[in-house]
C-alpha cells in the first residue's frame, strides 16, 4: 500500500468561526487547525492543504484573565527607540481584526507555508462578512 501524498489538486472549502464570546485563543486554534488542513484525513505536513477561514465578531472575542491589563502588543521599528507598545485592552477596543489575526499568525508555522495559509483567513469585527458567495460551512469552537 502506497502512502497518500497531496498535491496542488486540493479542493478548498470556506469556514466561517463565529468569535462572539470565545475565548480568542480557543478561536485562533480552530482557526489555525483548518488554514494548516489538520482536519483533513489527507493531511500533509510539508504541502499546503489548509482551507479558507473567515472570522466573524472578532470584535466580540474574550481574553481571560488579566490579559486585557498585562497582555501587550510591541513591534520595532529597527531604530533605536523605536519599539512601540499597545495594551491589549486598546488594541481590541480599536483593531480586534488585528488582535485575532495576530494570534492565528503565531500558531501557524514560521515558514513559506504558514505565509501562504495566513493570506487565506479573513477577520471581521461584525456580524457581517463578504464571502456569502463562497457558502461557507459554521464551525463551533469547543
Amino acid at each position: 500500500m502506497s502512502t497518500f501524498m497531496a498535491n496542488n489538486t486540493i479542493e478548498r472549502k470556506w469556514y466561517v468561526i463565529d468569535a462572539a464570546n470565545k475565548p480568542l485563543g480557543k478561536t485562533a486554534v480552530a482557526a489555525a487547525n483548518i488554514l494548516r488542513g489538520k482536519h483533513r484525513p489527507e493531511f500533509t505536513p510539508h504541502a499546503d492543504c489548509g482551507e479558507f477561514v473567515i472570522i466573524i465578531n472578532a470584535s466580540k472575542a474574550i481574553l481571560t484573565g488579566k490579559k486585557l491589563e498585562q497582555k501587550y502588543y510591541r513591534r520595532h521599528s529597527g531604530y533605536i527607540g523605536g519599539l512601540k507598545e499597545v495594551q491589549y485592552k486598546t488594541l481590541m477596543a480599536t483593531r480586534p481584526e488585528l488582535a485575532m489575526q495576530l494570534a492565528v499568525k503565531g500558531m501557524l508555522p514560521h515558514n513559506s507555508i504558514g505565509d501562504k495559509s495566513i493570506t487565506r483567513l479573513k477577520v471581521y469585527a461584525g456580524p457581517n462578512h463578504n464571502q456569502e458567495a463562497q457558502c461557507p460551512t459554521t464551525v463551533e469552537v469547543k
